[in-house]
């Protein structure tokens, strides 16, 4: 089964609405910078997006799903933001939007399949505009719904700014740490989660 086919068959199961609301390390995080050109990769329904877009953001949206890109064109449009979005279907394995950002964002980036990610989000790190910004948000802790296993590990902060190799004499750490929030699951269940935020400002 291809990438695009696996997570196809996860939007068309799921529900077509969305919360309307940015996640929580976004908005906490994003929401003080002066808006340019953002970058969101796995942008799924589009939140993150048009949270973006709302706060005067020129925004690149990337999926994997056609659905979820399906899906967030309309969210878009209903916001009244669409001419500030421009979405684009990327398999991050294999292909990758072009240009430099101000920002760029990645929150959830996991799957379940076997796949490069710390490339990708060297990647994404190359993309990044000198003095603008990485924000990376990863699962630290696992969910009593998620489909990963019970004893499934998952890397820190601390780990993962350690596999995309990148210059410290190029970025600066802005963030580097755990954050709580409540999450809400399929069937409206709730649970507190740990998040690993990586906030990143490029200083050359």
């Amino acid at each position: 089964m291809t990438t695009e086919t696996f997570w196809n068959d996860i939007y068309r199961r799921g529900s077509p609405t969305t919360s309307g609301r940015p996640g929580l390390a976004l908005a906490q995080f994003a929401g003080p910078l002066s808006p340019g050109s953002a970058l969101e990769l796995g942008c799924g329904k589009g939140d993150d997006a048009v949270w973006l877009a709302r706060q005067g953001w020129t925004v690149t949206a990337v999926d994997v799903s056609t659905v979820a890109l399906s899906l967030a064109t309309g969210n878009a449009e209903a916001a009244g933001v669409a001419e500030r979005v421009r979405f684009e279907a990327h398999d991050l394995a294999t292909s990758f939007p072009t240009g430099t950002f101000g920002l760029v964002a990645a929150s959830f980036l996991h799957s379940p399949q076997d796949w490069p990610r710390a490339e990708a989000l060297i990647r994404a790190a190359g993309a990044v505009a000198p003095g603008g910004h990485l924000l990376l948000v990863e699962h630290a802790s696992r969910a009593p719904w998620s489909w990963s296993a019970e004893d499934t590990r998952l890397p820190t902060a601390e780990e993962t700014l350690e596999a995309m190799r990148l210059s410290p004499d190029a970025w600066r750490i802005r963030c580097l740490c755990p954050i709580a929030r409540l999450a809400t699951g399929p069937d409206s269940q709730t649970a507190t989660v740990t998040d690993n935020v990586i906030f990143l400002q490029r200083t050359e």
